[in-house]
């Protein structure tokens, strides 16, 4: 997930109390705030005396030349660095607050994301924050936000909050279903509730997922569950946040999915709870414009793949023919990170 960081020039309770509740990743507050932040919520703080010391854990940098570019990229592999604009320091105190405006431009913020590490830029309005997280697709780790209002507060840190990455989905065809005796299948109850359409991508290989959707369908024989996603077995992968993916059974209370809709929208929702019973299963197979893939699934009708225009079709009525939703990658993985080798899963 992004990170949104505030910094505030002076104590404000009632700044402070909107970034908690807000979400914020961390504040930047001047030294001697750091126990009243902590009495009003669990929140890092950035300070000569906070839980991130400047120029120790977390570098304020400027950037106005090819040589500080070069420079920056070098202290990245050292810490989280925040781009700044103006003279600073970066040796440790305080953070002059003239220096936290927007001090960055397109390009060479581009060759330090390309470079790796964790870079934080400032943003105090939405249109910085849509392009710091849009470059080279990726975007930067986060912004450093400078508020006017604790109202400002809220709707910034939630716009960092709801960028999402975008996922390919396109139309497969399903080619044969078939009995596959019994697995442990994996429920994911997440903490957000999902609409017709939204789901998880899940498959038995990383390079095919299938958009499985969450239980919102009423029943006769059960309620709907918004918040659950009957996800399949174990050894299944699902697409997190970050590009990555995970295997099902690595899940546990507290860790990010990605939840996806028929367009290929996305969105981070928590995991709650996870639940692994044993139940019989389903093997599906289909073809995608010739690159095949193949899932298991819980033989019952409450489990849902998508069809194209996100209507939901039911282990009960899925036919051999059926054009179901799903999202394809040529790149292999390596503990959940997209590699360029050859790699087969069937």
């Amino acid at each position: 997930m992004k990170e949104a960081w505030i910094h505030l020039d002076h104590w404000s309770k009632e700044m402070v109390t909107a970034a908690v509740e807000a979400g914020a990743d961390a504040l930047v507050v001047p030294a001697g705030c750091h126990e009243r932040v902590k009495a009003l919520g669990r929140i890092t703080t950035v300070s000569g005396d906070g839980d991130l010391k400047p120029g120790v854990d977390v570098f304020f940098e400027v950037i106005e030349s090819a040589e500080d570019q070069e420079r920056i990229m070098r202290l990245v592999h050292r810490g989280p660095v925040v781009l700044m604009k103006g003279a600073a320091s970066s040796s440790g105190g305080d953070v002059e607050s003239a220096g936290m405006r927007r001090g960055w431009e397109v390009i060479p913020l581009e060759n330090i994301v390309a470079a790796g590490g964790k870079i934080l830029v400032p943003a105090d309005c939405i249109e910085d924050i849509d392009l710091a997280l849009g470059i080279l697709e990726k975007g930067v780790a986060g912004v450093i936000i400078h508020p006017s209002s604790p109202a400002d507060v809220r709707t910034l840190v939630s716009r960092v909050k709801a960028v999402h990455e975008r996922c390919s989905v396109e139309s497969a065809t399903v080619e044969s279903i078939q009995p596959a005796g019994l697995g442990d299948r994996v429920c994911v109850d997440t903490c957000s509730l999902m609409t017709e359409g939204e789901g998880l991508l899940v498959g038995n290989s990383s390079g095919f997922l299938f958009l499985v959707q969450a239980e919102t369908r009423l029943s006769p024989y059960v309620a709907p569950r918004p918040f659950r996603i009957n996800a399949g077995p174990v050894h299944a992968y699902t697409k997190v946040p970050g590009g990555r993916t995970r295997y099902l059974s690595e899940l546990t209370a507290g860790d990010p999915v990605c939840v996806v809709d028929k367009d290929g929208n996305s969105r981070e929702a928590t995991v709650g709870r996870v639940k692994i019973e044993r139940r019989p299963l389903l093997l599906i197979h289909a073809d995608c414009n010739g690159t095949k893939g193949s899932i298991l699934l819980q033989n019952a009708e409450t489990i849902r793949l998508a069809r194209p225009g996100g209507e939901a079709v039911s282990m009960a009525d899925l036919a051999q023919g059926d054009s179901v939703l799903v999202s394809i990658e040529q790149a292999g993985r390596h503990f959940g990170m997209k590699v360029d080798e050859t790699i087969q899963e069937r």
